[in-house]
């Protein structure tokens, strides 16, 4: 990178700070922080939600699949994310939508200690917590490793330095400042998506390459292939299943997207538009990484720098300060929303019942304890993105893939499938069984049982058994021990019934409602308790 590339990217920084100063003068309460107070266009909302569920480890992690196996990691990654959206904007949108406008909650996890119990809700949202410490983590790991190859600072400078920037401008901002930024990291991974399309296929041209012929070249030899090595048929279908339930609100951050928006219509209109973008977006982005095999040769076993040298080999300076710019804004995208749905999750469902000082929050006391939650997390996920590839981690796609897939199922399937009417008998026990025995579970198949296999335990199975342990006890309980209740059968119905022309109406009335949800809170918890 030259003093052009720099002030690209330093340009870009201060934008992103700068949005999230205007945005601060949108926030005046906990509402509007994580919520937007239900005011957020379907279109933004969409975007937003497509954009939060990027990082830079498409360009280092997935890079490297793309660089070994070809297209299977489209197949595989962002062709059932696209699948997993299209089924939730109907399944699930608009119902996690009405957690807002009809339940008046704040935090995708609130409506738990109602629909199940208190200590329901507090496993999965600590447990919820730890997980995106780690997820949250890898992604800086992933961004610090991209910002060595152009820059030559070390990693934990390059942690330092993105992490620094999203706390700024998320901190101040809340869910507007995610959403408006992640609208010009979209514009701005358009452009750099684009420029690095056409710089990959004018370089095989020069080596005489047509765009189709590629495929014939020796060193894509079986690349076409849809499944090939770990990634296979059952992981396939396990990861389907995952990012059905992580992609539509498991994760807490996509939830959010649905939550802000005006109307169960609108937040089905959002789904509906991110699951459109990643069938369509991630083909540009991944058909210069299925070409670096052609163009460069990774210096790294899994060659998750593939992409960064072919970047830096095909773009001219100021392009290529604008690329740099577009792996941050996909790692800042992400996590700046993830910080958001913890800090969401810590002030409005975990904080309350730990500290009675905290019941006792009034609007200005619970923004600032947001704000100092959502730094206190990337703080965190910083510090843990320093020990990525320690032993205990491994390389950045073993922590995205095998951690957060692998526990997504447990801490989702009772959160997500609660919304349902088919799963209305499944209540406290049916979802503390499935959440415990899915992390035995998970535990069991990574480590005792791995480590007694000649070869290890094949990947699909390490993703897939924790989620399919945890579905069918959640299911099988509800049945052999159905714990549904009145009140329990009430709150089904509202999170699933009509009635939603008055969108609008109970978006306004959201910040309204604190007081009383305080009250109620404290009721629920002094009763529980």
């Amino acid at each position: 990178m030259n003093g052009l590339d720099w002030a690209v990217l330093i340009g870009y920084f201060g934008v992103m700070v700068a949005i999230g100063v205007w945005s601060h003068k949108r926030v005046d309460n906990v509402s509007d922080f994580f919520t937007a107070g239900g005011k957020m266009p379907w279109w933004l909302s969409g975007i937003s939600h497509h954009m939060s569920g990027y990082s830079a480890v498409m360009f280092t992690g997935y890079a490297g699949i793309a660089y070994t196996y070809g297209v299977t990691s489209f197949i595989t990654w962002s062709f059932p994310i696209a699948l997993g959206i299209a089924i939730g904007s109907k399944l699930f949108a608009p119902r996690i939508n009405r957690l807002r406008s009809r339940l008046h909650v704040a935090s995708p996890l609130e409506y738990l200690k109602n629909r199940y119990n208190l200590k329901t809700q507090q496993a999965l949202a600590w447990s919820g917590m730890l997980l995106k410490i780690v997820d949250v983590a890898a992604k800086w790991a992933a961004i610090a490793t991209l910002l060595s190859v152009f820059t030559g600072v070390s990693l934990n400078q390059g942690i330092l330095i993105t992490g620094a920037i999203t706390a700024v401008y998320c901190t101040i901002g809340g869910l507007w400042a995610d959403a408006l930024t992640e609208l010009g990291q979209f514009i701005i991974q358009l452009l750099a998506g684009v420029s690095m399309f056409v710089a990959v296929v004018l370089k095989l041209n020069d080596k005489g390459i047509s765009f189709f012929g590629a495929w014939d070249e020796p060193a894509l030899q079986g690349h076409g292939k849809p499944l090939v090595g770990n990634y296979g048929t059952v992981f396939l279908l396990a990861f389907l299943f995952i990012k059905l339930f992580e992609y539509n609100g498991g994760m807490l951050n996509q939830a959010q997207r649905y939550m802000a928006t005006k109307s169960p219509y609108e937040a089905e209109r959002s789904a509906r538009l991110s699951a459109a973008l990643w069938l369509i977006w991630p083909t540009v982005l991944f058909f210069p990484m299925w070409m670096s095999p052609l163009l460069v040769h990774a210096q790294k076993p899994d060659g998750s720098d593939s992409y960064g040298l072919m970047t830096e080999q095909l773009l001219p300076h100021g392009l290529l300060g604008l690329v740099v710019v577009g792996f941050f804004s996909h790692t800042m995208a992400m996590c700046s929303s993830d910080a958001n749905a913890i800090a969401a999750v810590f002030t409005r469902d975990v904080a309350p019942v730990v500290s009675a000082k905290a019941r006792a929050w009034n609007d200005r006391s619970g923004l600032i304890a947001a704000r100092v939650t959502t730094v206190v997390f990337l703080g965190l996920s910083m510090a843990v993105a320093t020990q990525v590839n320690s032993p205990t981690f491994k390389d950045i796609i073993t922590v995205v893939i095998k951690w957060v897939a692998g526990l997504m199922g447990p801490i989702a399937i009772p959160m997500m499938l609660g919304l349902l009417r088919p799963f209305r008998k499944s209540g406290p026990t049916a979802a503390l069984t499935s959440w415990a025995a899915g992390l035995f579970a998970f535990w069991l198949v990574n480590y005792p049982i791995n480590w007694e296999v000649d070869g290890g335990v094949p990947l699909q199975y390490q993703v897939s058994i924790p989620l399919a342990v945890s579905l069918i006890l959640y299911i099988l309980i509800g049945y052999v021990k159905p714990e549904d209740t009145p009140e329990r059968d009430a709150l089904i119905e509202r999170i699933n019934g009509g009635g939603d022309d008055d969108g609008e109406a109970a978006a306004v009335a959201v910040p309204a409602q604190a007081g009383v949800e305080d009250d109620v809170q404290d009721d629920v918890v002094g009763r529980q308790s």
